[in-house]
């Protein structure tokens, strides 16, 4: 398909920079099977459940992947931003470099230390750039490896917020937290698996005196997610990949749910990209860990997915082509036109759809 297909303008103010507060006070628009549309909050979700349900949310934990230091050369220095991408290993990293075309192989970034300040070498963390890649992206080996370099990485690092929030205002103390979902368990994502931002204790409470029951699966959400592509037709995209892990008891547990009657309701686009690589034609869920670079796009056939929340996506990326494979291109276009009409805010800090499947 064309990727213009899956443009549309949105007003810069319809942007969310921070969360709503509470989480659950969020809006939700709710699309149902025939494109019928309502207004709801975050916090009505119970009742939009049925006894024996399944929701399905990510416990991958964001790490600190924006760091800011110094290359190194000589007496000269200047001043780096890095955004961690991918893990390549231990001690390897892949990451998104700025500026990057004037980095030579070989050469060292001091991170934690800055032109500004004059950091202490204890509280710093060495780099070398190992490989350029054609898209813009280096390798890094650290000085640390494993835990340790985990550990530096937290203490010197940044949550590392999505272009549209960093370039309208500067990283608060408060998105470590706000960038963060009460699921976070398993670190190793560079974004946020942004509907479950939405989520409070009062809200499980609901959905379990629902008779619905919350399963967790691990997919590390890698920075490409939220990227337009770039191609004029979706042929020519190449998916990024993303580690996931789906183990065989909530594998099975997922398929009784479904041989009871009861929906899978996929919380985030990210759990259902690897619940969609798990799922067998018939629908079966298999136990699942490894990469997978899932592209889905209008004519895919959802085998592991009833029901979808989500929030409101950028144009032409693949998470907005998701949504409408999922709900058709049509009916995610009239009901991303309610949601900017009506006030709705966008992106990772923003609102919610829940998208209701052919099981309604």
């Amino acid at each position: 398909m064309r990727v213009d297909v899956f443009d549309f303008d949105l007003p810069p103010e319809r942007i969310a920079l921070k969360p709503a507060s509470p989480r659950d006070s969020a809006r939700m628009l709710v699309v149902a099977p025939d494109g019928g549309l309502d207004d709801a909050h975050v916090f009505d979700l119970p009742r939009m459940l049925r006894p024996g349900d399944a929701l399905v949310v990510n416990d991958t934990r964001v790490i600190a992947a924006r760091l800011d230091g110094v290359r190194v050369r000589g007496e000269a220095v200047a001043a780096i931003e890095a955004t961690l991408i991918k893990r390549v290993d231990a001690s390897r990293w892949q990451a998104l470099v700025k500026p990057a075309k004037k980095l030579r192989f070989g050469e060292r970034i001091r991170f934690g230390e800055t032109r500004e300040s004059n950091a202490c070498l204890l509280a710093s963390l060495d780099a070398e750039v190992e490989a350029k890649g054609e898209a813009g992206e280096v390798t890094l080996r650290f000085e640390f490896a494993g835990a340790a370099l985990d550990e530096a990485i937290d203490r010197l690092g940044a949550p590392p917020l999505p272009p549209y929030i960093a370039a309208r205002r500067p990283i608060a103390a408060s998105d470590r937290e706000d960038y963060q979902t009460m699921f976070a368990r398993e670190a190793g994502a560079v974004a946020a698996p942004t509907a479950g931002l939405h989520f409070t204790p009062a809200l499980i409470a609901g959905i379990e005196d629902a008779g619905a029951k919350l399963f967790r699966l691990t997919l590390h959400v890698g920075a490409g997610t939220f990227l337009p592509v770039k191609a004029d037709d979706t042929g020519g995209h190449a998916m990024h990949s993303e580690w996931g892990r789906i183990d065989a008891e909530t594998a099975a547990a997922l398929n009784d749910v479904r041989a009871r009657g009861g929906r899978i309701v996929a919380v985030g686009t990210t759990s259902a990209r690897l619940l969609e690589s798990a799922a067998d034609e018939d629908g079966t869920v298999r136990a699942f860990e490894g990469e997978t670079a899932i592209f889905i796009t209008p004519g895919y056939r959802f085998r592991g997915v009833d029901a979808l929340l989500t929030n409101f996506h950028l144009p032409r990326s693949t998470l907005f082509m998701l949504v409408a494979a999922f709900s058709g291109l049509d009916a995610v276009k009239r009901a991303y036109a309610h949601a900017i009409a009506g006030g709705y805010r966008f992106y990772s800090y923003g609102d919610a759809c829940l998208l209701l499947g052919p099981r309604g």
